[in-house]
């Protein structure tokens, strides 16, 4: 914003009384931690429930590393690494200016300085937020065909993907006799630590079957689930937040009031004192695991679907129409008679307390952000159960791979897959031809599932309401 003054840590002490600011010196931190791929989610979860605590441990700052572009960089370093979180409710914004980074690397521009970081044994963590897609993996085996990871097994020095770096900085602790980092990765894999384990096991086997070796047997892999809406920052979040704290903040985040962080306790390096951040340390996350990926994440997907072809542009528009409100309401109630539970989770007040989350209309998430990549999305969000609610969820991204809203807007299918699911959307005579194709990928839609009488003829009925009627007559009459 011209003529303001920029967010640094001499800024501090000029912020209005209402932002929150650090209750540390910024310059005492020491980098206990790594993560890579530091965007907005990571930046408004993980180090939100670390910053708490940095006053009496300075030594958990984190060092970010964006793999791919250098922006994120380049908007923070000219601010000390600092930024603002916009907690986002009904009743407008809670300002905190946070300081829990030590810096930030751009790992294309000098890999080698990144992996000797990771290899320094202040670190005792390497946390990793690279969505789904970053994983370089086919199902949950390594995709060994993937061009990254050839890149990586041949020129193991100068990796591009996060298990080639996280590789690289394993073997550079073990070559000096330091005890390896524990692997925290904060992306919704099913089962995600272990499918990261086995991930950069095999990778490590590719490299050195021994190597391989060390990986299964010495490094920690703990799971976790993570639960936050945190939507792409915009300009005109960028501006408003800048003059609500009077300077110019280049890259705040935005993120609703809630926030939720289970993590398995299992850091043979030790860890900073999440707990007292807000986070749950427990013994088995998957239970929590299941519960947000198949009520919150399922429930987006079908919102996100819907919303593209019906013209919701955010969630929240989507959850202003009374039926796709009920609607989502009865999926989570489906799907939550098939989740095994402990006692201490109250699913019901879960649910309650999504469907508000998601009507939040301070919270801008878009539709067409959620609906990216959803062959990495769909098998653990919606491929799993024979319900006719999801049945229409799963046709709504039918439609949508065929590129257009019902008002005949374009959509774009920002994928992974983007090229094989589009010739078969293109290539499809009638709905029952795609669903065919599609249901016939062995790798996206599990066989049993897929071969289901009851729920091919309920896709199917779906998708062709879809075509005849749009999204939001078909949300009208399904039940």
């Amino acid at each position: 914003m011209t003529g303001m003054a920029r967010l640094t840590r001499a800024a501090l002490a000029t912020l209005p009384a209402q932002v929150g600011r650090p209750d540390f010196d910024p310059a005492t931190l020491r980098t206990g931690i790594v993560h890579l791929g530091i965007g907005a989610f990571h930046r408004a979860h993980e180090a939100f429930h670390t910053e708490p605590l940095l006053a009496r441990t300075p030594e958990w700052g984190i060092l970010g590393a964006s793999l791919q572009r250098p922006d994120t960089r380049d908007a923070l370093r000219p601010q000390d690494w600092l930024y603002t979180l916009a907690e986002r409710g009904p009743d407008g914004d809670r300002l905190q200016v946070m300081a829990p980074l030590t810096g930030i690397l751009v790992a294309p521009e000098d890999p080698a300085e990144l992996v000797r970081r990771m290899a320094d044994a202040a670190v005792r963590i390497v946390s990793i937020t690279v969505t789904e897609k970053g994983y370089c993996r086919r199902g949950s085996e390594l995709d060994e065909d993937h061009p990254g990871i050839r890149h990586d097994l041949a020129e193991p020095a100068r990796p591009v993907t996060a298990l080639g770096f996280l590789a690289a900085g394993l073997r550079a602790r073990r070559a000096a006799g330091i005890a390896p980092f524990t692997v925290l990765t904060c992306d919704n894999l099913p089962a995600n630590g272990e499918t990261v384990h086995r991930l950069l096991a095999r990778f490590g086997a590719l490299l050195d079957p021994e190597f391989g070796r060390f990986i299964a047997g010495e490094v920690a892999c703990p799971a976790t689930m993570l639960d936050r809406i945190v939507p792409a920052t915009t300009d005109a979040d960028r501006a408003a937040i800048s003059r609500a704290i009077g300077v110019e903040d280049a890259w705040p985040v935005v993120a609703e009031p809630f926030s939720q962080w289970i993590v398995e306790d299992n850091f043979p390096g030790g860890r900073p004192d999440w707990p007292a951040g807000g986070a749950t340390l427990v013994r088995d996350v998957r239970p929590y695991e299941e519960m947000k990926l198949r009520l919150l994440n399922g429930s987006h997907s079908t919102i996100a679907y819907l919303g593209q072809l019906a013209g919701w542009a955010s969630v929240a528009d989507a959850m202003a129409m009374t039926a796709l409100r009920d609607h989502v309401a009865a999926l989570m109630r489906e799907v939550a008679e098939t989740l095994r539970l402990p006692p201490e989770i109250d699913c019901v007040a879960y649910q309650r307390r999504l469907i508000e989350r998601f009507a939040n209309p301070g919270l801008r998430h878009l539709t067409a952000q959620i609906a990216m990549d959803g062959s990495q999305k769909m098998p653990q969000r919606l491929f799993g159960q024979e319900t006719r609610r999801i049945a229409l969820g799963v046709a709504a991204w039918l439609r949508f791979l065929q590129g257009r809203s019902d008002h005949g807007a374009a959509l774009t299918l920002s994928d992974p897959l983007a090229a094989r699911l589009g010739a078969a959307a293109r290539d499809a005579a009638d709905s029952a031809a795609l669903r065919d194709a599609i249901f016939a990928m062995s790798d996206l839609v599990p066989p049993d599932l897929a071969a289901a009488p009851g729920f091919r003829a309920e896709v199917l009925e779906a998708l062709e309401s879809l075509v005849v009627r749009g999204g939001a007559a078909t949300v009208e009459r399904w039940s």
